[in-house]
């Protein structure tokens, strides 16, 4: 089942003589429960067709369509909405409520809708990344792994289409940037998520079923892997 499809993306900022054409006619289709990566150097586009993805920008260009609805049609306060309720962003800077405990944080998507949470899959969530006897602690009570672990959650809270992975191990050690990467796909493999990662590292990106480079603003690749085997 297709989640995500783009025609023809293509994103132009400036005018005139100083335009710079940051996506140049993206064409991608992106079925329920991938594991993709999108991989390019600083510079290639990879942030800009997150953004759009995740409805924070609109194309110049071309349709975006996410689990059936059309992107370029929704106005400021839909977009902000539908992100919160379809797509999940993770960051590498946490952007964690710092007065609030991590249950709290976790469910901050659905406390903004007065929605009560599904309390067996919140357990589900919780417990899948580790951080069950963690929920009544600060954010500066945990590890910089413990709270990119608190912002997974939160991303998933609401069972969103997509979960959007903008470098998400970026402000990491190498013990935490692989288990925040194991905790990603362990929530694609368990909850059937749907995941594109945003990675600068190949390394990184290796770890998804699927690669798509990305290079001056264009898909110069698409590679789909075997899954990784390993079992948590």
């Amino acid at each position: 089942m297709e989640i995500l499809k783009c025609e023809g993306v293509r994103k132009i900022y400036g005018s005139g003589g100083n335009q710079v054409t940051a996506l140049a006619g993206i064409d991608l289709s992106v079925n329920k429960g991938e594991f993709v990566a999108i991989l390019g150097a600083s510079g290639s586009g990879k942030s800009t067709l997150l953004h759009i993805l995740g409805s924070v920008d609109k194309p110049t260009d071309g349709k975006v369509i996410v689990d059936g609805t059309d992107l370029s049609r929704l106005n400021q306060t839909q977009a902000a909405i539908f992100r919160r309720r379809k797509v999940g962003l993770v960051y590498q800077f946490y952007n964690l409520i710092p007065t609030l405990t991590a249950r709290k944080n976790i469910l901050m998507p659905l406390s903004l809708d007065k929605k009560t949470p599904n309390q067996e899959y919140f357990d589900k969530v919780v417990k899948s990344l580790g951080i069950a006897d963690k929920l009544d602690a600060m954010p500066n009570q945990l590890s910089g792994g413990q709270q990119q672990r608190v912002a997974i959650a939160r991303s998933l809270i609401y069972r969103p289409a997509l979960l959007l992975a903008d470098e998400p191990t970026g402000n990491l050690d190498q013990k935490n940037s692989k288990e925040v990467i194991d905790m990603l796909k362990l929530s694609n493999r368990n909850l059937e998520q749907t995941i594109l990662l945003i990675t600068h590292d190949e390394k990184v990106a290796m770890e998804a079923e699927r690669i798509i480079t990305l290079e001056d603003g264009r898909i110069i690749g698409d590679e789909r892997r075997k899954a990784n085997a390993k079992h948590f």
